[in-house]
Protein backbone atom coordinates (compact mmCIF):
# COMPACT_ATOMS: atom_id res chain seq x y z
CA UNK A 1 0.00 0.00 0.00
CA UNK A 2 2.79 2.17 0.80
CA UNK A 3 4.34 1.81 -2.46
CA UNK A 4 1.39 2.33 -4.15
CA UNK A 5 0.75 6.06 -2.44
CA UNK A 6 4.48 6.59 -3.80
CA UNK A 7 3.50 5.75 -7.11
CA UNK A 8 0.56 7.82 -7.47
CA UNK A 9 2.04 10.92 -6.08
CA UNK A 10 4.77 10.22 -8.51
CA UNK A 11 2.16 10.36 -11.40
CA UNK A 12 0.43 13.28 -10.08
CA UNK A 13 4.02 15.28 -9.77
CA UNK A 14 4.55 14.65 -13.32
CA UNK A 15 1.31 15.19 -14.35
CA UNK A 16 1.09 18.82 -12.49
CA UNK A 17 4.40 19.33 -13.73
CA UNK A 18 3.28 18.86 -17.17
CA UNK A 19 0.14 21.07 -17.01
CA UNK A 20 2.76 23.94 -15.10
CA UNK A 21 4.75 23.47 -17.69
CA UNK A 22 2.36 23.30 -20.61
CA UNK A 23 2.29 26.55 -23.44
CA UNK A 24 -1.29 27.50 -24.30
CA UNK A 25 -1.81 27.44 -27.95
CA UNK A 26 -3.33 30.97 -28.44
CA UNK A 27 -6.72 32.14 -31.03
CA UNK A 28 -6.94 35.58 -30.55
CA UNK A 29 -9.18 38.03 -32.52
CA UNK A 30 -9.35 41.58 -33.50
CA UNK A 31 -12.58 41.76 -30.94
CA UNK A 32 -10.39 39.84 -28.53
CA UNK A 33 -6.65 40.58 -28.85
CA UNK A 34 -3.46 39.08 -27.23
CA UNK A 35 -1.23 42.31 -26.12
CA UNK A 36 2.35 41.73 -27.71
CA UNK A 37 4.59 44.44 -26.21
CA UNK A 38 7.78 45.39 -27.66
CA UNK A 39 11.03 47.78 -27.07
CA UNK A 40 12.23 49.14 -29.99
CA UNK A 41 15.51 50.64 -31.77
CA UNK A 42 14.08 53.67 -33.56
CA UNK A 43 15.50 54.85 -36.47
CA UNK A 44 15.02 58.49 -35.56
CA UNK A 45 14.74 58.84 -31.43
CA UNK A 46 14.09 62.84 -31.59
CA UNK A 47 10.98 62.14 -33.76
CA UNK A 48 8.69 60.41 -31.61
CA UNK A 49 6.99 57.13 -31.37
CA UNK A 50 3.55 56.23 -33.82
CA UNK A 51 0.70 58.11 -33.20
CA UNK A 52 -2.39 56.50 -31.91
CA UNK A 53 -4.27 56.28 -35.25
CA UNK A 54 -1.00 54.31 -36.95
CA UNK A 55 -2.50 52.22 -39.69
CA UNK A 56 -0.20 49.55 -38.65
CA UNK A 57 -1.95 49.01 -35.20
CA UNK A 58 -5.22 48.72 -37.21
CA UNK A 59 -3.90 46.29 -39.95
CA UNK A 60 -1.98 44.17 -37.33
CA UNK A 61 -4.83 44.14 -35.03
CA UNK A 62 -7.46 42.58 -37.74
CA UNK A 63 -4.58 40.10 -39.38
CA UNK A 64 -3.29 38.69 -36.26
CA UNK A 65 -5.59 39.43 -33.18
CA UNK A 66 -2.12 41.46 -31.64
CA UNK A 67 -2.39 44.26 -29.67
CA UNK A 68 1.01 45.67 -30.38
CA UNK A 69 2.36 47.86 -27.47
CA UNK A 70 5.26 50.14 -28.16
CA UNK A 71 8.08 51.91 -26.48
CA UNK A 72 11.38 53.10 -27.98
CA UNK A 73 14.45 52.16 -26.67
CA UNK A 74 17.11 55.23 -25.63
CA UNK A 75 19.35 56.29 -28.49
CA UNK A 76 22.55 56.07 -26.37
CA UNK A 77 23.35 52.14 -25.82
CA UNK A 78 24.47 52.76 -21.80
CA UNK A 79 21.59 54.30 -21.70
CA UNK A 80 19.79 51.36 -23.24
CA UNK A 81 21.30 48.32 -21.21
CA UNK A 82 20.96 50.63 -18.25
CA UNK A 83 17.01 49.66 -19.25
CA UNK A 84 17.19 46.17 -20.34
CA UNK A 85 19.27 45.33 -17.77
CA UNK A 86 16.71 46.94 -15.08
CA UNK A 87 14.16 45.12 -16.48
CA UNK A 88 15.57 41.87 -16.22
CA UNK A 89 16.38 42.52 -12.29
CA UNK A 90 12.98 43.58 -11.76
CA UNK A 91 11.24 41.11 -13.62
CA UNK A 92 9.21 43.93 -15.90
CA UNK A 93 10.92 42.65 -19.14
CA UNK A 94 8.51 43.22 -22.30
CA UNK A 95 7.62 40.22 -24.50
CA UNK A 96 10.13 41.38 -27.44
CA UNK A 97 13.25 43.67 -26.84
CA UNK A 98 15.78 44.56 -29.08
CA UNK A 99 19.57 44.11 -27.15
CA UNK A 100 23.05 45.03 -28.10
CA UNK A 101 25.65 42.27 -26.67
CA UNK A 102 26.10 43.08 -23.25
CA UNK A 103 22.73 42.71 -21.99
CA UNK A 104 21.78 39.81 -24.29
CA UNK A 105 24.76 37.44 -22.35
CA UNK A 106 23.32 38.61 -19.29
CA UNK A 107 19.15 37.73 -20.25
CA UNK A 108 20.78 34.52 -21.81
CA UNK A 109 22.66 33.58 -18.45
CA UNK A 110 20.05 34.62 -16.36
CA UNK A 111 17.44 32.11 -18.26
CA UNK A 112 15.12 35.27 -19.09
CA UNK A 113 14.91 34.96 -23.36
CA UNK A 114 13.96 32.03 -24.90
CA UNK A 115 16.06 30.04 -27.45
CA UNK A 116 14.44 30.63 -30.85
CA UNK A 117 16.28 28.68 -33.53
CA UNK A 118 12.43 26.94 -33.92
CA UNK A 119 11.00 30.22 -35.10
CA UNK A 120 13.28 30.35 -38.34
CA UNK A 121 11.53 28.26 -39.60
CA UNK A 122 8.29 29.65 -39.30
CA UNK A 123 9.48 32.92 -40.83
CA UNK A 124 11.31 31.19 -44.57
CA UNK A 125 10.92 35.09 -46.03
CA UNK A 126 12.36 37.26 -43.11
CA UNK A 127 15.29 34.30 -42.55
CA UNK A 128 15.88 34.12 -46.17
CA UNK A 129 16.54 37.98 -46.25
CA UNK A 130 17.28 39.20 -43.11
CA UNK A 131 19.25 36.42 -41.32
CA UNK A 132 22.57 34.19 -42.21
CA UNK A 133 24.97 31.90 -40.53
CA UNK A 134 26.96 34.67 -38.92
CA UNK A 135 24.38 36.25 -37.88
CA UNK A 136 22.65 33.58 -35.98
CA UNK A 137 26.10 32.46 -34.75
CA UNK A 138 26.34 35.71 -33.03
CA UNK A 139 23.01 35.22 -30.81
CA UNK A 140 24.50 31.08 -30.08
CA UNK A 141 25.17 30.36 -26.79
CA UNK A 142 26.11 26.72 -25.75
CA UNK A 143 24.43 25.59 -29.23
CA UNK A 144 21.29 27.22 -29.06
CA UNK A 145 20.20 30.33 -30.57
CA UNK A 146 18.97 32.91 -28.56
CA UNK A 147 17.40 35.95 -30.51
CA UNK A 148 17.14 37.64 -34.34
CA UNK A 149 20.26 39.11 -34.99
CA UNK A 150 20.46 42.49 -37.75
CA UNK A 151 23.33 44.98 -38.58
CA UNK A 152 21.23 47.63 -38.51
CA UNK A 153 21.72 50.67 -40.87
CA UNK A 154 25.60 50.60 -41.57
CA UNK A 155 26.65 49.42 -44.92
CA UNK A 156 28.79 46.35 -44.75
CA UNK A 157 31.85 45.77 -47.14
CA UNK A 158 31.42 49.39 -49.01
CA UNK A 159 34.60 49.71 -50.19
CA UNK A 160 36.82 48.13 -52.76
CA UNK A 161 40.07 47.81 -55.09
CA UNK A 162 39.62 50.05 -58.01
CA UNK A 163 42.06 49.82 -61.06
CA UNK A 164 42.26 52.74 -64.10
CA UNK A 165 41.28 50.54 -66.53
CA UNK A 166 42.40 53.07 -69.36
CA UNK A 167 45.82 52.65 -68.16
CA UNK A 168 46.09 49.00 -68.34
CA UNK A 169 44.68 49.22 -71.65
CA UNK A 170 47.30 52.10 -72.70
CA UNK A 171 50.32 49.66 -71.49
CA UNK A 172 48.33 46.53 -73.02
CA UNK A 173 48.33 44.56 -69.43
CA UNK A 174 45.72 42.15 -67.90
CA UNK A 175 43.61 42.78 -64.56
CA UNK A 176 46.43 41.88 -62.09
CA UNK A 177 45.58 38.75 -59.88
CA UNK A 178 47.99 37.99 -57.89
CA UNK A 179 50.35 40.06 -55.71
CA UNK A 180 53.41 39.85 -58.09
CA UNK A 181 51.28 40.53 -60.51
CA UNK A 182 49.83 43.32 -58.84
CA UNK A 183 54.03 44.96 -58.19
CA UNK A 184 53.90 44.39 -61.92
CA UNK A 185 51.38 46.52 -63.09
CA UNK A 186 52.48 49.62 -60.01
CA UNK A 187 55.53 49.16 -61.47
CA UNK A 188 54.44 49.68 -65.03
CA UNK A 189 51.81 52.85 -63.77
CA UNK A 190 54.85 54.57 -61.79
CA UNK A 191 57.41 54.14 -64.85
CA UNK A 192 55.66 53.82 -68.21
CA UNK A 193 53.71 56.97 -68.07
CA UNK A 194 50.19 55.89 -68.58
CA UNK A 195 48.64 58.46 -68.94
CA UNK A 196 50.65 59.70 -71.86
CA UNK A 197 51.51 63.34 -70.39
CA UNK A 198 55.13 62.53 -71.07
CA UNK A 199 55.46 63.19 -67.67
CA UNK A 200 56.30 61.25 -64.83
CA UNK A 201 53.81 61.99 -62.60
CA UNK A 202 52.54 59.05 -62.06
CA UNK A 203 52.41 56.12 -59.32
CA UNK A 204 51.11 52.61 -58.86
CA UNK A 205 49.12 53.16 -55.55
CA UNK A 206 47.31 55.14 -53.29
CA UNK A 207 46.57 55.79 -49.87
CA UNK A 208 46.49 57.46 -46.60
CA UNK A 209 46.95 56.15 -43.09
CA UNK A 210 43.12 55.81 -42.01
CA UNK A 211 43.78 53.90 -38.42
CA UNK A 212 40.86 52.87 -35.83
CA UNK A 213 41.14 49.91 -33.09
CA UNK A 214 40.25 47.42 -35.39
CA UNK A 215 42.31 48.27 -38.45
CA UNK A 216 45.65 49.28 -36.68
CA UNK A 217 49.17 49.25 -37.88
CA UNK A 218 48.71 50.84 -41.58
CA UNK A 219 45.40 50.97 -41.73
CA UNK A 220 42.45 50.19 -43.99
CA UNK A 221 44.12 51.52 -47.03
CA UNK A 222 46.47 49.06 -47.10
CA UNK A 223 44.38 46.12 -45.61
CA UNK A 224 44.48 44.69 -49.56
CA UNK A 225 48.35 44.04 -49.26
CA UNK A 226 47.89 42.59 -45.72
CA UNK A 227 44.97 40.75 -46.85
CA UNK A 228 47.07 39.03 -49.52
CA UNK A 229 48.89 37.23 -46.57
CA UNK A 230 45.97 36.69 -44.21
CA UNK A 231 46.53 39.45 -42.15
CA UNK A 232 44.27 42.34 -42.43
CA UNK A 233 42.66 44.61 -39.33
CA UNK A 234 44.62 44.32 -35.93
CA UNK A 235 42.60 40.73 -34.89
CA UNK A 236 42.23 37.13 -36.19
CA UNK A 237 38.58 36.23 -35.06
CA UNK A 238 38.95 32.83 -35.67
CA UNK A 239 39.11 29.83 -32.60
CA UNK A 240 41.82 28.53 -34.12
CA UNK A 241 44.27 31.12 -34.57
CA UNK A 242 43.00 34.16 -32.53
CA UNK A 243 45.48 36.79 -31.90
CA UNK A 244 46.69 40.07 -32.91
CA UNK A 245 47.82 39.97 -36.66
CA UNK A 246 51.09 41.57 -36.04
CA UNK A 247 52.53 38.87 -34.32
CA UNK A 248 51.78 36.59 -36.77
CA UNK A 249 54.79 35.18 -39.15
CA UNK A 250 52.74 36.03 -42.15
CA UNK A 251 52.82 40.01 -41.00
CA UNK A 252 56.69 40.27 -41.87
CA UNK A 253 55.77 39.61 -45.00
CA UNK A 254 53.11 41.97 -45.74
CA UNK A 255 55.04 44.39 -44.08
CA UNK A 256 57.79 43.64 -46.18
CA UNK A 257 55.67 43.91 -49.65
CA UNK A 258 54.32 47.65 -48.37
CA UNK A 259 58.22 48.82 -47.56
CA UNK A 260 59.45 47.53 -51.21
CA UNK A 261 56.24 49.04 -52.66
CA UNK A 262 57.98 52.23 -50.63
CA UNK A 263 61.71 51.47 -51.27
CA UNK A 264 60.61 51.83 -55.37
CA UNK A 265 58.40 54.48 -55.50
CA UNK A 266 55.55 52.42 -56.60
CA UNK A 267 53.27 54.30 -53.93
CA UNK A 268 52.20 58.01 -53.98
CA UNK A 269 54.85 59.60 -51.87
CA UNK A 270 52.45 61.82 -50.66
CA UNK A 271 50.71 59.23 -48.70
CA UNK A 272 52.00 59.73 -45.28
CA UNK A 273 50.93 63.55 -45.30
CA UNK A 274 47.59 63.25 -47.14
CA UNK A 275 44.22 63.28 -45.09
CA UNK A 276 41.14 62.01 -46.41
CA UNK A 277 40.50 64.44 -48.82
CA UNK A 278 43.79 64.87 -50.21
CA UNK A 279 43.62 61.62 -50.84
CA UNK A 280 40.00 61.78 -52.68
CA UNK A 281 41.75 65.04 -54.47
CA UNK A 282 44.42 63.04 -55.32
CA UNK A 283 43.00 60.12 -57.41
CA UNK A 284 40.67 62.69 -59.28
CA UNK A 285 43.83 64.22 -60.16
CA UNK A 286 45.04 61.03 -61.93
CA UNK A 287 48.22 60.38 -59.28
CA UNK A 288 47.79 56.59 -59.01
CA UNK A 289 46.48 54.19 -60.71
CA UNK A 290 45.18 51.59 -57.61
CA UNK A 291 43.80 52.09 -54.77
CA UNK A 292 41.68 50.98 -51.95
CA UNK A 293 38.09 53.10 -52.15
CA UNK A 294 34.44 53.78 -50.94
CA UNK A 295 31.44 52.88 -53.65
CA UNK A 296 30.23 56.23 -52.79
CA UNK A 297 33.27 58.26 -52.35
CA UNK A 298 34.15 56.80 -55.83
CA UNK A 299 30.70 56.34 -57.75
CA UNK A 300 28.37 58.72 -56.68
CA UNK A 301 27.64 61.57 -59.12
CA UNK A 302 29.09 64.96 -56.94
CA UNK A 303 32.52 62.65 -56.60
CA UNK A 304 32.80 61.35 -60.15
CA UNK A 305 32.33 64.75 -61.70
CA UNK A 306 35.85 66.13 -61.20
CA UNK A 307 37.59 62.87 -62.53
CA UNK A 308 35.33 62.91 -65.71
CA UNK A 309 35.99 66.58 -66.22
CA UNK A 310 39.56 66.03 -66.10
CA UNK A 311 39.67 62.46 -67.27
CA UNK A 312 36.76 61.95 -69.58
CA UNK A 313 38.28 59.22 -71.45
CA UNK A 314 39.35 57.48 -67.85
CA UNK A 315 37.57 54.78 -66.11
CA UNK A 316 38.01 52.29 -63.09
CA UNK A 317 37.12 48.92 -62.51
CA UNK A 318 36.54 46.92 -59.07
CA UNK A 319 38.89 44.52 -58.90
CA UNK A 320 39.12 41.20 -56.82
CA UNK A 321 42.29 42.24 -54.22
CA UNK A 322 45.50 40.48 -55.14
CA UNK A 323 46.08 36.84 -54.33
CA UNK A 324 49.12 35.90 -51.80
CA UNK A 325 51.32 32.95 -51.88
CA UNK A 326 48.99 31.11 -49.78
CA UNK A 327 45.88 31.61 -51.79
CA UNK A 328 44.76 33.80 -49.55
CA UNK A 329 43.25 37.15 -50.38
CA UNK A 330 40.92 40.18 -48.60
CA UNK A 331 39.73 43.56 -49.35
CA UNK A 332 39.97 44.17 -45.88
CA UNK A 333 37.96 43.18 -42.48
CA UNK A 334 34.57 44.26 -41.95
CA UNK A 335 32.43 44.16 -38.52
CA UNK A 336 28.43 43.66 -37.85
CA UNK A 337 27.02 46.38 -35.27
CA UNK A 338 24.30 43.87 -34.73
CA UNK A 339 21.51 44.46 -32.54
CA UNK A 340 19.73 40.97 -31.26
CA UNK A 341 15.83 40.95 -31.04
CA UNK A 342 14.97 38.90 -28.23
CA UNK A 343 11.66 37.01 -26.80
CA UNK A 344 11.71 37.05 -23.11
CA UNK A 345 10.80 33.03 -21.38
CA UNK A 346 6.97 35.14 -20.10
CA UNK A 347 6.21 35.75 -23.56
CA UNK A 348 7.31 31.90 -24.51
CA UNK A 349 5.17 30.45 -21.59
CA UNK A 350 2.16 32.58 -22.43
CA UNK A 351 2.02 31.04 -26.09
CA UNK A 352 3.01 34.23 -27.45
CA UNK A 353 6.23 32.66 -29.58
CA UNK A 354 3.93 31.91 -32.67
CA UNK A 355 1.92 34.74 -33.22
CA UNK A 356 5.99 36.87 -32.82
CA UNK A 357 7.04 34.68 -35.62
CA UNK A 358 3.63 35.45 -37.88
CA UNK A 359 3.84 39.17 -36.83
CA UNK A 360 7.62 39.00 -38.01
CA UNK A 361 7.04 37.37 -41.22
CA UNK A 362 4.14 39.85 -42.21
CA UNK A 363 6.46 42.90 -41.03
CA UNK A 364 8.70 42.21 -44.49
CA UNK A 365 6.26 41.02 -46.70
CA UNK A 366 5.37 43.48 -49.50
CA UNK A 367 2.44 44.39 -47.41
CA UNK A 368 4.36 44.94 -44.27
CA UNK A 369 7.84 46.40 -45.68
CA UNK A 370 6.94 49.27 -47.32
CA UNK A 371 4.12 50.12 -44.60
CA UNK A 372 7.04 49.86 -41.66
CA UNK A 373 9.69 51.51 -44.79
CA UNK A 374 7.87 54.37 -46.25
CA UNK A 375 4.52 54.64 -44.69
CA UNK A 376 1.16 54.17 -46.54
CA UNK A 377 1.32 53.61 -50.22
CA UNK A 378 -0.81 56.49 -51.77
CA UNK A 379 -0.81 58.47 -48.94
CA UNK A 380 2.90 58.62 -47.82
CA UNK A 381 4.39 57.27 -51.05
CA UNK A 382 3.91 55.57 -54.28
CA UNK A 383 6.09 53.15 -56.58
CA UNK A 384 7.65 54.62 -59.24
CA UNK A 385 8.24 52.80 -62.61
CA UNK A 386 10.74 50.71 -61.23
CA UNK A 387 8.58 49.46 -58.50
CA UNK A 388 10.58 52.37 -56.00
CA UNK A 389 8.94 54.12 -53.02
CA UNK A 390 8.92 57.90 -53.92
CA UNK A 391 7.20 61.05 -53.10
CA UNK A 392 6.55 62.44 -56.12
CA UNK A 393 2.73 62.53 -57.12
CA UNK A 394 1.43 61.65 -53.67
CA UNK A 395 -1.87 64.12 -52.93
CA UNK A 396 0.14 65.68 -50.64
CA UNK A 397 3.43 66.57 -50.45
CA UNK A 398 3.33 67.15 -46.88
CA UNK A 399 2.76 63.69 -46.03
CA UNK A 400 6.07 62.41 -47.96
CA UNK A 401 7.81 59.93 -46.18
CA UNK A 402 10.76 62.23 -46.53
CA UNK A 403 9.62 64.96 -44.47
CA UNK A 404 10.33 65.33 -40.65
CA UNK A 405 6.84 65.58 -39.69
CA UNK A 406 5.80 62.11 -40.93
CA UNK A 407 9.07 60.09 -39.63
CA UNK A 408 7.30 58.65 -36.64
CA UNK A 409 5.33 56.42 -38.98
CA UNK A 410 8.74 54.84 -39.62
CA UNK A 411 10.13 54.50 -36.61
CA UNK A 412 10.28 50.62 -36.74
CA UNK A 413 11.93 50.58 -40.38
CA UNK A 414 15.24 49.04 -38.74
CA UNK A 415 12.95 45.97 -38.09
CA UNK A 416 12.32 45.50 -41.74
CA UNK A 417 15.05 46.94 -43.71
CA UNK A 418 18.14 44.63 -44.97
CA UNK A 419 19.64 46.94 -47.80
CA UNK A 420 17.36 46.07 -50.52
CA UNK A 421 17.90 47.86 -53.79
CA UNK A 422 14.68 49.40 -52.96
CA UNK A 423 16.14 50.99 -50.19
CA UNK A 424 19.27 51.98 -51.58
CA UNK A 425 18.28 53.65 -55.31
CA UNK A 426 17.49 56.87 -53.44
CA UNK A 427 20.72 56.91 -52.15
CA UNK A 428 22.56 56.17 -54.84
CA UNK A 429 20.77 56.89 -58.09
CA UNK A 430 21.89 55.53 -61.87
CA UNK A 431 22.95 58.68 -63.72
CA UNK A 432 24.78 59.96 -66.87
CA UNK A 433 28.02 61.62 -66.24
CA UNK A 434 28.08 65.10 -67.43
CA UNK A 435 30.66 64.66 -69.99
CA UNK A 436 31.91 61.37 -71.25
CA UNK A 437 28.26 60.33 -70.90
CA UNK A 438 28.89 57.26 -68.91
CA UNK A 439 26.26 55.48 -67.04
CA UNK A 440 27.17 55.28 -63.63
CA UNK A 441 25.85 53.86 -60.13
CA UNK A 442 27.69 53.98 -57.07
CA UNK A 443 24.95 51.25 -56.38
CA UNK A 444 26.15 48.91 -59.06
CA UNK A 445 29.90 49.48 -57.70
CA UNK A 446 28.66 48.73 -54.22
CA UNK A 447 27.25 45.46 -55.25
CA UNK A 448 30.73 44.82 -57.24
CA UNK A 449 32.29 45.43 -53.93
CA UNK A 450 30.42 43.11 -51.44
CA UNK A 451 31.16 40.36 -53.70
CA UNK A 452 34.52 40.49 -53.50
CA UNK A 453 36.70 38.52 -50.93
CA UNK A 454 36.53 40.15 -47.04
CA UNK A 455 37.44 39.02 -43.70
CA UNK A 456 34.15 39.13 -41.09
CA UNK A 457 35.86 40.18 -38.04
CA UNK A 458 32.94 40.64 -35.99
CA UNK A 459 33.42 42.16 -32.34
CA UNK A 460 36.75 43.06 -32.86
CA UNK A 461 35.94 46.67 -32.41
CA UNK A 462 34.88 45.95 -29.27
CA UNK A 463 37.91 43.82 -27.83
CA UNK A 464 40.47 46.28 -25.25
CA UNK A 465 42.93 48.74 -27.18
CA UNK A 466 46.20 49.46 -26.67
CA UNK A 467 47.54 51.44 -24.36
CA UNK A 468 48.54 54.88 -24.88
CA UNK A 469 52.83 53.60 -24.82
CA UNK A 470 51.82 50.59 -27.41
CA UNK A 471 49.88 51.65 -29.43
CA UNK A 472 52.17 54.52 -30.19
CA UNK A 473 55.39 52.37 -29.80
CA UNK A 474 53.20 50.29 -32.63
CA UNK A 475 52.08 52.01 -35.33
CA UNK A 476 55.45 54.33 -35.31
CA UNK A 477 57.61 50.25 -35.42
CA UNK A 478 55.49 49.72 -38.60
CA UNK A 479 55.86 52.46 -40.25
CA UNK A 480 59.51 53.33 -39.36
CA UNK A 481 60.12 49.60 -41.33
CA UNK A 482 58.22 50.91 -43.96
CA UNK A 483 60.09 53.81 -44.59
CA UNK A 484 63.21 52.69 -44.38
CA UNK A 485 64.03 54.73 -41.15
CA UNK A 486 64.18 50.86 -39.37
CA UNK A 487 66.20 47.79 -41.90
CA UNK A 488 63.22 45.75 -41.57
CA UNK A 489 65.16 42.27 -41.56
CA UNK A 490 64.08 38.98 -39.98
CA UNK A 491 66.41 39.83 -36.96
CA UNK A 492 65.33 43.45 -36.80
CA UNK A 493 61.82 42.10 -36.55
CA UNK A 494 61.45 40.15 -33.95
CA UNK A 495 63.58 42.51 -31.56
CA UNK A 496 60.85 44.47 -32.27
CA UNK A 497 58.21 42.35 -31.47
CA UNK A 498 60.22 41.64 -28.08
CA UNK A 499 60.10 44.90 -27.52
CA UNK A 500 56.40 45.29 -28.63
CA UNK A 501 55.73 42.50 -26.03
CA UNK A 502 57.53 44.17 -22.96
CA UNK A 503 55.50 47.19 -23.36
CA UNK A 504 52.58 44.80 -23.21
CA UNK A 505 51.54 43.60 -26.68
CA UNK A 506 51.61 39.72 -25.38
CA UNK A 507 49.34 41.09 -22.36
CA UNK A 508 46.92 42.76 -24.71
CA UNK A 509 46.54 40.07 -27.15
CA UNK A 510 45.98 37.64 -24.34
CA UNK A 511 43.25 40.05 -23.40
CA UNK A 512 41.64 40.39 -26.43
CA UNK A 513 41.75 36.97 -26.90
CA UNK A 514 39.34 36.24 -23.45
CA UNK A 515 37.58 38.78 -24.03
CA UNK A 516 36.58 37.39 -27.79
CA UNK A 517 35.83 34.37 -26.38
CA UNK A 518 33.60 35.04 -23.31
CA UNK A 519 31.78 37.24 -25.55
CA UNK A 520 31.27 34.24 -28.05
CA UNK A 521 33.02 36.21 -31.00
CA UNK A 522 35.06 33.80 -32.31
CA UNK A 523 34.38 31.49 -35.01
Amino acid sequence: MKHTILFLCLIFITLLSGCRDKIPELHPTADNPVTISLWYDASVTEAGSPPADWIAYKIIREKFGINLELTMLPLNASDRNVKVNAAAEGGTLPDMAVVNREPLMNLVKKGLVMAVDDLYSLMPNRTEKMYNETSRRFATFNGKCYGFSTPGGKIQKNEGVLIRKDWLDKLGLSVPKTMDEYLDVMRAFTHNDPDGNGKDDTYGYGAFLEINGYEEGLGRRLDPIFGAFGVAGTWNMSESDAGLNVRKPAYFDALNTVATMQKEGLIDPNWLGYKKDDFRAAWKQGRFGIMREQNSAYASESNYAPFDRKFPDGSWIVADPPVGPDGKSAVGVYTIPYTTLVISKRAEKEGKAPLIAALLEWMVSDEGYYLFGWGEEGVNFVFNENHIPVAEGIPDPAKSFAKSAQQPLTQLRNMVFYHSDAELVSRYPTYTTEVSRKTMSALTVLREMQQKAWVNATGSDTLPSANTELKTFYEQGVLDFVTGKNALTKESWSQWLSEFDRLGGAKWEQEGISKARQSNYLY
